[in-house]
Parts: structure tokens; sequence; C-alpha cells
């Protein structure tokens, strides 16, 4: 696996300086003078109010020095790549912060941390100072008990903690405030990955049909193995373990991210939610967005507590830290009309055999050649220039019975509306633009001719350019004498010719010239083996 880093001894250090040189770290800085002593704290405290500290194993952030901030942390205390502080970081975490008021430790259910924050405490205390420690043990994967492990909903409970000892409370307010919140709060976490801690000779516990439900945020094993599913089931199996313990209360949801999730499946996660039976217990969402993660692991992971007046309160307050997402309502989509526009079909439909079968042998050639472009396509693009094609035959196709087929200067104007409204990719829009183009002409040649130059306009690509238009114009061109079998040895001259040029338009431009070698534009190859068809089944 490939990672930006340079040692994985110096990623914690390298991180936490990055984070301060932020845009999100401005209001933050660090304790200097211990190279193994990583504490991120607030710039402008002032110890009069009760200090809340937390902290972990590092290899999880934003969590957990991307939440020191106004209405959250005073100062977190990271540790090695999921390991846990040592306890003379957490005393000096403890020492830089606390005043009169006291400290808070919010510590997840982990041996190495209960046992280094509890001595650091100890320790603190021996001193003189006020502390207190909560445990947070909210994964509901193996049952909640003593063993239950902390993860995601760590961020919830400092959250809360966060706003009563920014409010002035107490101590033993701010305590019982958060340990009201650990009693309340519920997760669980669904893997496709487990993680790999910078191991060049990690092997993954999961194979490809696999998921993990209940996984440990440090790549512990899960509750159970399912198997890969719709993403539907997989939220489904989630929601459904996490609703057995959720009270009947309405409830805040928390959507987590583990490190690797794009965001436009981040968002679909979340509206998979949306069809979930627990749907309709949600009051408040918080995310999705990566709270607590495990590096890149592959997943996701729901947290709920209760939507009770002072719980909502304090996660709708207003915080420093940029990586708390805030709170939102859990509603139904909200939604306007969609403004009038102009009709497809304005002409009466009108019949052509020899027209329509045409188009019917046009759309088969290019739906029957969509993989082969789409691999040939992947060899230099995107790998969907077939798909797009096929689509736009797709688009005329379904609706062929609607079209104007006795009048060529409506049926181009038609299909030009057809392609712009549901045709895909920039070859879809073309294509539209050509037949919009042609349907303003009384004869279909010259309509044809008008609308490769209305291409190369809005295109902004010529002939030489290694693009479909290298073999469209020429192809075009021969038609102007009605000749279908011209047409198509035109177009197969011109899409050879691709093979040798320095692309200066499309996609292709952006690819070194020595990887286009030999291989046609896919878009050129698609008209000419659309006319070569054409030409065959004549």
């Amino acid at each position: 696996m490939k990672r930006f880093y340079n040692h994985r001894d110096s990623i914690v250090t390298e991180a936490i300086d990055g984070l301060l040189r932020s845009s999100a770290g401005a209001h933050l800085c660090r304790l200097k003078g211990h190279d193994n002593i990583h504490v991120v704290l607030r710039r402008d405290w002032d110890k009069s109010k009760v200090a809340i500290v937390s902290g972990g194993g590092s290899g999880h952030e934003p969590a957990h020095a991307g939440f020191v901030g106004r209405g959250m942390l005073t100062a977190a205390v990271c540790g090695a790549l999921f390991a846990s502080p040592g306890v003379d970081a957490i005393l000096a975490a403890i020492l830089a912060v606390t005043g009169e008021a006291g400290c808070l430790l919010v510590v997840k259910n982990y041996t190495g941390d209960r046992l280094n924050f509890g001595l650091a405490a100890e320790q603190a205390r021996a001193l003189g100072h006020k502390v207190e420690l909560v445990i947070v043990a909210d994964d509901v994967a193996l049952e909640r008990g003593g063993n239950a492990r902390g993860i995601a909903g760590t961020v919830l409970v400092q959250k809360v903690a966060g706003y009563a000892a920014e409010k002035g409370a107490t101590l033993a307010a701010v305590t019982q405030t958060a340990r009201d919140a650990i009693g309340a709060t519920a997760s669980i976490g669904l893997a496709l990955t487990d993680v790999n801690v910078y191991d060049p000779e990690h092997e993954t516990r999961l194979e490809d049909g696999e998921a993990e439900l209940g996984l440990g945020i440090h790549g512990e094993p899960g509750a159970e193995r399912i198997d890969m599913a719709r993403l539907d089931d997989l939220v489904v199996a989630a929601a459904e373990k996490l609703a057995e313990h959720l009270t009947g209360d309405r409830q805040v949801l928390m959507v987590n991210l583990l490190g690797a999730v794009p965001v436009i499946e981040a968002q679909a996660i979340l509206d998979a939610v949306s069809r979930t039976d627990m749907a309709q217990r949600l009051a408040f969402v918080v995310g999705p967005a990566p709270l607590m993660t495990s590096l890149d692991m592959n997943g996701f992971s729901l947290s709920a507590i209760p939507a009770t007046a002072a719980f909502t309160e304090a996660l709708q307050a207003d915080v420093e830290p940029a990586a708390w997402p805030g709170i939102a309502a859990f509603e139904a989509v909200r939604t306007q009309p969609v403004p009038a526009l102009p009709e497809t079909f304005i002409d009466a439909a009108s019949k052509n055999p020899t027209v329509e079968a045409l188009i019917r042998r046009g759309a088969k050639i290019l739906v029957d050649n969509e993989k082969e472009l789409n691999a040939l396509d992947a060899r230099i693009g995107d790998g969907d220039a077939g798909s797009t094609f096929a689509e736009s035959a797709r688009v005329v196709l379904k609706d062929i019975d609607r079209l104007p087929l006795a009048s060529p200067r409506q049926l181009c104007a038609t299909i030009g509306r057809l392609l712009a409204r549901n045709a895909g990719g920039s070859s879809g829009v073309l294509l539209s633009i050509m037949f919009a183009a042609a349907g303003q002409q009384d004869d279909w040649r010259a309509g044809l001719q008008a609308g490769v130059r209305r291409m190369q306009d809005y295109g902004g690509a010529s002939e030489g350019d290694r693009t479909m238009l290298d073999a469209l114009i020429p192809a075009v061109a021969a038609l102007q004498k009605g000749d279908l079998g011209g047409a198509a040895t035109a177009a197969r001259k011109g899409a050879d010719a691709t093979r040798d040029m320095p692309a200066r338009a499309g996609r292709a431009a952006y690819v070194p010239e020595e990887q286009l070698r030999a291989i046609p534009d896919p878009g050129a190859e698609a008209i000419a083996r659309l006319l070569e068809g054409l030409t065959h089944a004549g």
C-alpha cells in the first residue's frame, strides 16, 4: 500500500505540526521540551474553567487534536500510532491546562488508555489538582459492559462535556454531564477492509466478498463477518444492531467515516439510513464526516445519543474546532419544482421505414461496441467512451416511435433535444449540438456540415486534434455526395490517422504522448465503426 509519509516513527510529530500550521489549527499550540510528549492545546486557555483533556493513539484523526478548541477539548494527548500516550505526556497535559476549576479526563475504554490516564490522574491529584476521569464504552458490537470499546461516540461525549465546561459548570457538574452522555451513547462500526498500520507486509483478513460488522477503530476483529452486499443491506445490518441498544427517545445520529470512504459514498450512506426502520426514531444527524478514523479503513460507524433538550442544546452549540461538522435536523429531502423546460417532442411523429431501419441498425452497432470502446478508452482516458455512445443510442431507440422520421430537419432537431436532455459525457453533448444545428437547416446534408462547425465552435477542437472530429469531418464531407460507403471509408481513414496524432483537445490532451501512441481516439473509432457497420448492413 502506498502512503504519503517519511517514516512511521515521525508521522505523528509531522502531522501535529501540520495541523498547527493549517487554517484549522490557528488557535492551537503544542507543548515543547520532550520528544515523546505530544500534547496539543488551546492557545487562549486561561485556566478559569474546567479543562477537558482527552487523547489516545494517533491514526484516528481528526480525533483527538482536531477537536481542541473553544467549546470542546482544552488539550489532546497524542500517542504513537494506535498506542496509548505515556503517563508523562498525559500528566504534562493536565499540568498545562488545569487551574482551580479542575480537569476532566475523557478516556476510551482500552486497557492502555485506562491505566496511563488513570495513573496520570493519580499523580496530578497528589500534586494538589482536582482531576476526574470518565471512561467511554459506547461500542455495542460485543454487547454493553465492562469490555465494550470506546469508539466514535467519544466525540459526542467530548462535545457535551465541552459545552458544560464552556458555560462555567463545576467539575462535579461537568463530570456528571459526561457520565450521562456516556450512559446514553451507543455506537457500531462496519467496514469493508481492516487497517494497515504502515506495515509493508500487511495482509487483510477480509476477502473481497466479505464485510465486517462491529470492528474496532484499531482494526480489532468485529462481532461477525457478513457477506458483501448492496449499500442499503449493509446499512440495515449496522442500524438494526445499533437500534437494539437505543432508548425509546428520539435520537441524534452521528455518521462517522473511518478514513477511506469517498464523499459521494458517505452521502449515500446517510441516504441509506433514511430507508431503515431506525430512521423513524431520528431527530438530528451529525455528519457524515471523518470524526474518529482508523487511518484509511474503508468503513463507517453509527453513533446515537438521545435527542433530549440538554444533549441537543450541547450538540447544537457553536464550537471553534473545524473538525466538528455541526448538527442538523433529520428531515425529508427539501425540494422545489423543476422550472418548465422546453418540450422534447415538438413535432408530430411520422413514419419512414428506411430511416427507422437505419436508426435501429446504428443503435445496435453502438451498443454492441460498448465494451470494446470502453476498453480502448480505458487505455488513455476514463473508460466510458463506449458507454456514452451506447447510451445516446439507447436514448434515441427508446423513443423511436415518437420521432418525426419523415422529416430530416425535424428529426435532427428532435434528436438534438433528446440527447441534450438524456445523454451523458462530452461526446453526448457534442452530438446533441451537431443535431440541434442540423435541425435548423432545410437540407440535412448542409445541416450536418453546419452541425460539425458548431461542434468545433463549442468544443474547441479541429481536424487533426485527435478527437472524434477527425473521423466525423471527412465522413460528413463524403455524405454531401450521398455516399455512405465513401463516408465510412473517410471515417476509417480519419480514425486510423489519430493513432499518430498528438492530442490537442479533449481528455487525451492531459495524457502523456507516449501513452497515446498507436491507440486510436475512441470517439473517432466509434464514428468509424458506426458508419462501417451501416455500410455493411446496407
